[in-house]
């Protein structure tokens, strides 16, 4: 098989969304979302089994009803910057908002970053979920949908030509001659457009990958198509196989449409896998899991994050569920209208919204070692990924994966045996981006 599976690693510390009681584990240190040595650790053990990436989530609002990772957590370009002093391969991703950050300051930091990982840099372009986040910048309100999309679309525009200010060979640093830059290969971005004005340039050079990656997780409408005409790289939402095999078609399609290689954009879905030395004892330990975070007030808070961090416990847990289509608007559209739209159809109270928010549903990459790569093998091959971003409660369940299953990929081809680059881009087979400015002296 020439296509082969990318592998990335999207660590819990004390537990995210579903993992609310992870933090009791005596496995888990109840400080690891703010120790960078357990990072540091995740990272290495990650790039000892030649994982492609390390991802950290990140969001900029919290109340008390958030899981306890969101409640005390590092900011991830500080924090990659840490782990890329002691790692050497694995790319290093992180979460930042288009719509609370300036262009500027943001490529700077993660030209920086891609600097000091000499090439290992990856931004996934958010537009926030949490309309909270608003009044922590001075605002009365999240932006709507269009505007947060489109805003999103010229940052990316921007970050790239400020990417661009300085050309490969822009410092001959000739002492001889006296000569540090060469002045006509620093060029200014000049920009001005709907939502940024930025003159330029960028005092950052570029990277032995030439521009950091752009990771996107479009779902809406707006979503996919801003991934389709940026995005390298796509967190998807997953789901059925035949639900992740649609939208893995339809990013692809859309990427075409606008005039992309569907090649060079790699597409990776949620994995939690639970592995164990049978397949009966992998789906106990599932339920097990499930059962330890089905807290009906916890799943009630979670179900108000969909609607901007919504407080439903003001309403009647068992009248119909209570007309809040109007939050949706700015907080996850897509998401909370499949939530009203289910509710309507079959009745729902508010009470049995909340109960379904965290209801079981089994995994697909759930069993013994051979069982979990079988279905990996059987997903890649169906067309429903190009990589998965995997998530694990604790090192532990890290360890028998990469002891268990990485070993059956590699032996079937689907997994590399040994690191090819060192840069992210090499790890994912995407092109170098050739300097604007470069390029056209070549052509012209």
């Amino acid at each position: 098989m020439s296509r082969t599976i990318h592998l990335a690693l999207h660590p819990y510390g004390v537990g995210g969304p579903g993992q609310h009681g992870l933090w009791k584990d005596p496995r888990v240190a109840k400080n690891a979302s703010i120790d960078i040595d357990y990072y540091i650790k995740q990272a290495q053990a990650a790039e000892h089994a030649l994982f492609d990436a390390l991802f950290i989530v990140d969001s900029q609002f919290i109340n008390a009803t958030y899981p306890a990772h969101y409640l005390n957590r590092l900011e991830p370009l500080t924090l990659l910057s840490a782990v890329a002093t002691h790692t050497r391969h694995i790319g290093l991703v992180g979460t930042a908002s288009s719509t609370y950050n300036s262009p500027f300051n943001l490529a700077r930091r993660f030209a920086s970053l891609d600097l000091i990982s000499k090439g290992r840099a990856g931004w996934n372009v958010v537009t926030s979920f949490d309309t909270g986040t608003a009044r922590n910048y001075g605002l009365d309100e999240h932006l709507d949908y269009a505007t947060r999309y489109a805003r999103a679309l010229e940052f990316v525009q921007v970050a790239r030509g400020l990417w661009d200010s300085y050309e490969d060979d822009a410092f001959p640093a000739d002492v001889e001659r006296g000569v540090f830059l060469d002045p006509a290969k620093l060029h200014a971005l000049n920009h001005e457009g709907e939502h940024f004005k930025v003159a330029g340039p960028l005092n950052t050079s570029r990277s032995p990958q030439g521009q950091p990656v752009i990771f996107q997780a479009g779902v809406s409408e707006e979503g996919r198509d801003l991934a389709a005409r940026v995005a390298e790289g796509i967190y998807a939402p997953g789901g059925s196989l035949e639900q992740a095999q649609e939208y893995y078609a339809d990013i692809k399609r859309r990427t075409a449409a606008h005039g992309r290689d569907p090649e060079h954009i790699k597409i990776f879905i949620h994995g939690g896998p639970v592995v164990a030395a049978t397949d009966e004892a992998a789906r106990r330990r599932e339920r097990e899991i499930h059962d330890e975070d089905n807290d009906f007030d916890r799943n009630l808070a979670l179900l108000g994050r969909s609607f901007g961090a919504y407080d439903f416990s003001v309403h009647d847990l068992d009248a119909p569920f209570p007309d809040v289509a109007h939050l949706a608007e700015k907080g996850g559209r897509t998401g909370a209208a499949k939530i009203i739209e289910r509710a309507r159809e079959q009745g729902l109270t508010l009470r049995q919204v909340a109960q379904s928010v965290n209801e079981f549903r089994h995994s697909p990459f759930v069993g013994a070692p051979e069982t979990v790569a079988d279905t990996i093998e059987q997903w890649f091959g169906a067309g429903t990924f190009d990589g998965i971003n995997l998530a694990f409660r604790t090192h532990d369940e890290l360890d028998l994966f990469v002891d268990g299953v990485v070993p059956i990929l590699q032996k079937r081809g689907l997994f590399r045996t040994e690191y090819t680059a060192d840069t992210l881009r090499g790890h994912l087979g995407l092109p170098v981006p050739a300097n604007r400015y470069a390029n056209a002296r070549a052509e012209g």
